[in-house]
């Protein structure tokens, strides 16, 4: 069976990783919790992220995808939480303040935030995404038919939820690179001011 709908699941695949590599909210959240935080709280973020696709998922697979989208003011309020949360952390990194950084035996201490504000960061900003719901609802519906299997949608769920755990764990481990963070260290306030910046302009797109 799996051979049988195997160009559709390499088809998904590809359409997912090109929406993975696509630059958005998700991508940015990651690499400034990477640059600025702990390696752990950079994994911590991309897990998030990768938790906040499943809401989707669940969604969409229950059919409320579809009523949403077609549902003006339900699509509508959906939207504005969405945008409204990307520009409140935007706002928050604007607001960021140049920090002293003090050095001990060569290495700097860094700075971290709680692992469930990590995790919640990288939630929220996937959850409340509108685009982010176009995209899979877009994609499944385009692949899922009355007639699929349920195997086959279980599979379509696991590969898009396993891809996104992949890329961004690459992106959260790379960027998290020690010598990477320690180079970024001193320009920490200069990250999420420009990483704020970038999300207020995609929380304003999405509004518009």
């Amino acid at each position: 069976m799996i051979l049988e709908y195997f160009p559709s699941i390499a088809a998904l695949f590809s359409i997912q990783l090109l929406g993975l590599m696509s630059p958005g909210p998700d991508f940015a959240i990651v690499v400034k919790n990477s640059l600025i935080y702990t390696r752990k709280t950079a994994i911590l973020t991309a897990i998030g992220v990768s938790l906040g696709v499943l809401v989707h998922l669940s969604y969409i697979f229950l059919g409320l995808g579809i009523i949403i989208a077609q549902t003006t003011w339900l699509f509508l309020l959906f939207k504005y939480v969405g945008a409204s949360y990307l520009i409140y952390i935007g706002i928050k990194g604007l607001l960021a303040k140049k920090q002293k950084i003090s050095y001990e035996k060569n290495k700097p201490q860094q700075q971290d935030i709680l692992p469930l504000k990590a995790l919640r960061a990288g939630f929220f900003t996937n959850a409340t995404n509108p685009k982010a719901m176009l995209f899979f609802l877009s994609i499944i519906s385009a692949f899922v038919t009355p007639k699929e299997p349920a195997f086959i949608i279980a599979i379509y769920g696991v590969l898009i939820f396993a891809s996104t755990l992949a890329w961004f764990l690459i992106v959260a481990i790379f960027f998290s690179n020690k010598r990477l963070s320690l180079f970024f260290k001193n320009f920490q306030y200069l990250i999420e001011r420009v990483t704020g910046g970038f999300l207020i302009l995609l929380g304003v797109k999405i509004l518009l």
